[in-house]
């Protein structure tokens, strides 16, 4: 599995380790619980950009947690009217929904 084969992937992820990063720093001192998901979100959403850079063969393993981690981080962004919430939470669910592509996985209701 080459890295080219995933193209639209690696993008949705890097944009959404991008906005997880600014929201997580824009939310620190008010809202704590939106700031961690996010930072957890960036993590492993830069950690699937690595994978898929590289080709590996537990790509399909990674992105499954991934889109739980970026479903819960769009859940707690929505709740917040800030653009900044707003942005990353669009970009976690382009993520997940990115993901579900080479996870085997549908989107769950």
């Amino acid at each position: 599995m080459t890295h080219k084969q995933h193209q639209s992937v690696l993008d949705a992820a890097t944009d959404c380790a991008y906005e997880c990063e600014h929201c997580a720093d824009a939310c620190i001192s008010n809202m704590p619980e939106c700031a961690r998901l996010c930072r957890d979100c960036a993590q492993i959403c830069w950690t699937v950009s690595a994978f898929i850079s590289r080709g590996s063969r537990f790509i399909p393993q990674i992105v499954k947690s991934c889109i739980e981690i970026c479903e819960a981080c769009a859940k707690e962004c929505e709740k917040h009217q800030n653009e900044h919430c707003q942005s990353c939470a669009k970009a976690c669910r382009q993520a997940a929904n990115e993901y579900r592509k080479i996870a085997g996985v549908a989107a769950v209701a």
